[in-house]
């Protein structure tokens, strides 16, 4: 159970993280509701699919395990809450007009270099993601 919790609280960092960043006022409930949700119920659908299944089966070994937890909680817990909160926040600085408009074509790398240092802070949940899913399973 501590995998899903740790992936809906990277969803609120994430969020707050890139809220903060694109300087969105709007909509906060519908992001942060989002961005919790999601990410909980993804991981809980990988881990029984790639851990759960395949330990009842027989079919993993512990190192494997590891690895596997690990890398869920990589992936569900840091990758797709990030990915998730940047993108739905950024559309919404754009709606909402909170930031300077990207030049056509380059809306990426613009929004990138705009969040360069926010996303450094995303390295404190991927190390304890990795900790906790390396701790867990042994």
């Amino acid at each position: 159970m501590a995998t899903y919790t740790r992936a809906g609280f990277s969803g609120i960092l994430a969020n707050f993280i890139f809220r903060h960043c694109f300087k969105v006022k709007h909509d906060a409930l519908k992001t942060y509701a989002s961005l919790t949700r999601l990410p909980f119920l993804s991981t809980i659908v990988a881990y029984k699919l790639l851990i759960t299944d395949a330990l009842y089966s027989g079919n993993i070994s512990k190192e494997n395990c590891v690895l596997r937890s690990s890398l869920i909680g990589i992936v569900c817990g840091i990758l797709y809450p990030s990915s998730l909160a940047f993108s739905k926040n950024g559309c919404l600085a754009v709606r909402y007009h909170t930031v300077p408009l990207p030049p056509k074509g380059r809306v990426l790398l613009h929004w990138l270099l705009l969040c360069q240092t926010e996303m450094k802070a995303m390295v404190i949940p991927l190390v304890f993601q990795t900790m906790f899913g390396i701790l867990i399973d042994t």
